[in-house]
């Protein structure tokens, strides 16, 4: 007889919040539509940083290596949607040399919340953050961080290894799954030969 697999809580959390907007729109998700109404309320108000009980997305947190024990927490963060609004200049010049548009940051919207989560809590260290919503203004994030110093931290064998001092302030090298996505690191096969070790490296071929 067949091995039977049940679907767990993890597989329903994860497909609730993938194409939420779409999932919003179906009669189905009545009670999601009115609970992520009254979040909306809530996370306008709410500090830009703000530490949280639990994660919201418990699928994602697990990813990330999170458990409900001391020295993990969560914490929300909100960011500012769009581009760096660069005013246009006032004395004249070609359109191209105006420098307003496709002017990007050097690092992404998530990498900006991961970094300002960082200066709210300097002793924790960053696993990871996702996506969790977003409006016309802003984006919110959730990050998992770990305190690095605790001695259930360091007797737990799964994430100890975030105790050893070439781990520290990874949220602001790079280090973080966010930040080596917008490093190039996490491409691979043909065509990332020259991406490593660093997006400056080899003579600038990486972008």
């Amino acid at each position: 007889m067949g091995k039977v697999i049940s679907m767990g809580y993890y597989k329903y959390v994860k497909d609730a919040y993938k194409g939420l907007k779409q999932n919003l729109k179906d009669p189905r998700y009545s009670d999601l539509k009115e609970l992520m109404a009254e979040r909306k309320k809530a996370w306008r108000v709410s500090p830009t940083v703000e530490r949280l009980e639990h994660p919201t997305r418990i699928d994602q947190a697990r990813k990330y290596g999170y458990k409900a024990k001391q020295g993990f927490i969560a914490a929300r963060v909100r960011v500012r949607k769009g581009g760096l609004r660069k005013s246009r200049p006032v004395r004249g010049r070609k359109p191209k040399r105006a420098g307003v548009n496709k002017i990007t940051p050097r690092i992404s919207i998530q990498r900006i919340g991961e970094e300002r989560t960082m200066k709210r809590f300097p002793n924790m260290e960053i696993l990871g953050s996702y996506w969790i919503w977003e409006d016309g203004q802003y984006r919110y994030y959730e990050v998992i961080l770990v305190d690095p110093s605790h001695p259930v931290i360091r007797s737990d064998k799964d994430i100890n290894w975030i105790c050893e001092k070439q781990h520290a302030r990874r949220a602001y090298r790079g280090l973080t799954p966010a930040g080596k996505k917008g490093r190039g690191l996490r491409n691979k096969g043909k065509g990332a030969e020259k991406i490593r070790p660093s997006l400056a490296a080899n003579e600038n071929k990486a972008k």
